[in-house]
């Protein structure tokens, strides 16, 4: 189920905020981490931006994966085995 809240903060003098403590664990961000802001129009969403790196690449593969015919997990297994023992020293 997914978790649904508002929550507001002040923006500083330049530009700072801090995020609320409820919605740093919802992103799984701690001191340190960074932040991505996606920005569509009017509307920006926060986002961990670990997950968010992760997610354009699962995109990105699947782009790839659509673009050369694979359709299913198992053919991409299949493809890396076949690379793997076709590779240097095989």
């Amino acid at each position: 189920m997914q978790t649904v809240f508002v929550d507001s903060a002040k923006v500083m003098s330049k530009g700072q905020v801090t995020i609320p403590k409820e919605v740093r664990k919802v992103l799984g961000v701690q001191s340190g981490d960074k932040v991505t802001f996606v920005v569509e129009g009017n509307t920006v969403r926060v986002m961990n931006s670990a997950a968010y790196a992760m997610r354009v690449l699962q995109r990105e593969m699947s782009d790839e994966a659509n673009r050369v015919g694979i359709a299913t997990e198992d053919e991409a297994v299949k493809l890396v085995s076949s690379m793997r023992s076709e590779g240097p020293g095989n």
